[in-house]
């Protein structure tokens, strides 16, 4: 059985979206209407996957600015967690708790997925690219958490 996979595609309006980050300050998408963004949705603040992906966006953070791109990432983690995470990895992005998970589910992240033989629900870690119009990309949903500026700049 795979993990859980999004429904959105390339060619798909990006959902409307709306939550605090980090600070409490709210972020929409229309706040990037005429700008490339990347969303990525990732389980958990602080666990070793997750920590891998935001450092490798951190360690990519120029390259992926000079591509014209925008990043956040989204996770079920409160403020509180996020600004910690942040902190500790020195993040130059900005993180959305979505603790009621309603971003998470308008873009179809939610699902069932199995871990070690457990079948359990949860985040499917994905990445949506959203062009200036507010149009989805690219999608990637076998994010490779070491490397993945690259999947996003590829």
């Amino acid at each position: 059985m795979a993990n859980y996979v999004t429904s959105l595609k390339k060619g798909d309006k990006a959902p409307d979206f709306s939550g605090k980050d980090q600070d409490g300050k709210l972020i929409s998408l229309k706040d990037y209407k005429g700008k490339k963004l990347v969303i990525y949705f990732y389980p958990k603040d602080d666990t070793p996957g997750c920590t891998a992906q935001a450092c490798n966006i951190r360690d990519n953070y120029a390259v992926l600015k000079k591509n014209g791109y925008a990043i956040i990432g989204i996770s079920a983690d409160d403020e509180k967690k996020h600004k910690k995470f942040i902190e500790k990895y020195n993040l130059p992005f900005q993180l959305i708790a979505d603790i009621d998970k309603t971003i998470i589910r308008s873009y179809d992240v939610w699902g069932e997925k199995k871990f070690m033989g457990k079948i359990y629900e949860g985040i499917a870690r994905s990445t949506f690219l959203i062009d200036e119009k507010g149009v989805i990309e690219k999608v990637i949903s076998d994010v490779i958490t070491k490397n993945h500026s690259e999947q996003i700049l590829n």
